[in-house]
């Protein structure tokens, strides 16, 4: 055998198709970097090179680091020649979410409602970087374009551009629809990360409350409703992508501190017996539909149902939560890592706890003889820009628009976003939420959903 360190680069492989090479999953492309059939350096000059041609038309980005994403493919390529053991997303160029600090990358401190260099790195960038991954630069994230009054800042949706993406993972959602990265990490606060995939035909997750690690450099406090999570076009790479974010850290003091679950473990197990309840709207959901609504839910339920064609056991549920909406904006005022916060009263405080309580009670019922609750993601399409600008124009915009979602995060229970087909061209999703750390048989469920197209 040759020695790997004088080998030349990739002189054995046959050059990568470039369009094959866009959309091939993360995990792939990180099988062949392992194999020496391409390269770091090819990767990330491919990806830069798609970021350059489509960027200008999409604006998913805040900042691209091409200088600094080549030094590090550089040093990735190196690695590899070396024949050392190599990270799960080893030279695998990724785009990050401005929520979330990279350091000298242009970061969205919510504390100070400012855009700012990030000084350091947050814990999951140190994460990120530690698996081997090329961080090209950071992603728009739509809430602070609206802060900023810009609306024709919102990043395009790669179906059709006349519409947004979502919020407020937005850019990221955009990059990877538009193949400009291969993976994408995003944030998901009230649906921030799978909002955007349903819209944008992606594949999005809200992992258990405390399972990836987080700390504000500004000061000691924990989040509340909102975790760092990935966003795939591959459900292998959003199992790899939380696998890789995931595990405690003593600089967050909220964070759980045994080992999470592995991911990977479950994920082509059958579900065969597995049972699931399905619901159209929470029984609240309702009062907050549009004209699209009704079309939406019922091609999502006719899917849902599908899976009994793989075995699972598929029921309907009459289970009725309380409309979550107005206890989720007293904990955002009272989270001081979000931009909007003011003091609520103890009042507010007593009643968002009680609509918790009885929300996280009918969750439980749901769950007390099914594995997972099925839902519809969205009930509404990808909004057009000026869909989206008059929406935010109501105080109780964010209600709407997180209505399926937010129950997720006001629990911090897992769960998970996937395409489930398209209404008038435009992608919809199935959402699966599940008890803590039930992701690997999440994984299994949606695996099997995405098998039935």
């Amino acid at each position: 055998m040759a020695d790997v360190n004088v080998m030349p680069r990739l002189a054995a492989a046959e050059p990568a198709d470039d369009a094959a090479l866009t959309w091939l999953p993360a995990w792939r492309l990180r099988e062949m970097i392992g194999a020496r059939e391409i390269s770091p350096v090819e990767v990330t000059e491919h990806f830069l090179g798609r970021i350059d041609e489509l960027d200008p038309q999409y604006h998913a980005f805040r900042m691209i680091d091409a200088k600094g994403a080549r030094a590090a493919a550089s040093r990735a390529e190196k690695e590899v020649m070396a024949g050392g053991e190599l990270g799960p997303l080893h030279g695998i160029p990724i785009a990050v979410k401005e929520h979330v600090a990279v350091e000298g990358m242009a970061w969205w401190d919510s504390w100070t409602a400012q855009s700012l260099i990030a000084p350091r790195d947050s814990i999951e960038a140190e994460r990120l970087r530690a698996s081997g991954a090329i961080i090209l630069g950071t992603t728009v994230a739509g809430l602070t374009t609206r802060e900023f009054g810009d609306s024709d800042g919102q990043p395009h949706n790669a179906w059709d551009r006349s519409r947004v993406c979502g919020d407020s993972s937005s850019g990221s959602a955009c990059a990877l629809a538009a193949g400009m990265v291969p993976l994408a990490i995003a944030a998901d606060g009230l649906g921030s990360t799978r909002l955007p995939a349903a819209l944008c035909g992606l594949i999005g997750i809200n992992p258990t409350r405390g399972r990836v690690a987080s700390a504000n450099w500004a000061e000691i406090n924990p989040k509340l409703l909102s975790n760092v999570s990935p966003l795939t076009r591959d459900l292998r790479d959003c199992a790899i992508g939380l696998s890789v974010l995931a595990g405690p850290d003593g600089r967050d003091m909220m964070c759980l501190a045994d080992e999470p679950p592995d991911y990977l473990a479950q994920i082509g197990d059958g579900i065969g017996g597995m049972k699931l309840t399905w619901t159209d709207d929470f029984g609240y959901a309702a009062r907050y539909a549009g004209s699209e609504a009704d079309g939406i839910i019922a091609a999502v339920r006719k899917a849902a149902f599908g899976l009994g064609a793989a075995g699972a056991l598929v029921s309907e549920s009459a289970e009725t939560i309380d409309d979550l909406g107005w206890a989720c904006s007293v904990i955002m005022r009272a989270d001081r890592t979000n931009a909007i916060r003011s003091e609520p009263s103890r009042d507010e405080v007593i009643r968002a706890r009680e609509t918790r309580q009885s929300i996280w009670l009918s969750l439980n019922r749901m769950l007390a003889e099914h594995d997972f609750v099925l839902s519809p993601t969205a009930q509404f399409l990808a909004p057009t820009r000026q869909q989206w600008a008059k929406g935010w124009e109501s105080n109780d915009y964010m209600k709407t628009y997180s209505v399926h979602t937010a129950v997720s995060n006001l629990l911090g229970w897992p769960a998970i976003s996937v395409p489930a087909g398209l209404v008038d061209g435009m992608p919809i999703g199935l959402q699966i939420i599940g008890k803590p750390d039930s992701e690997p048989r999440m994984f299994a469920l949606a695996q099997a959903f995405l098998g039935l197209g």
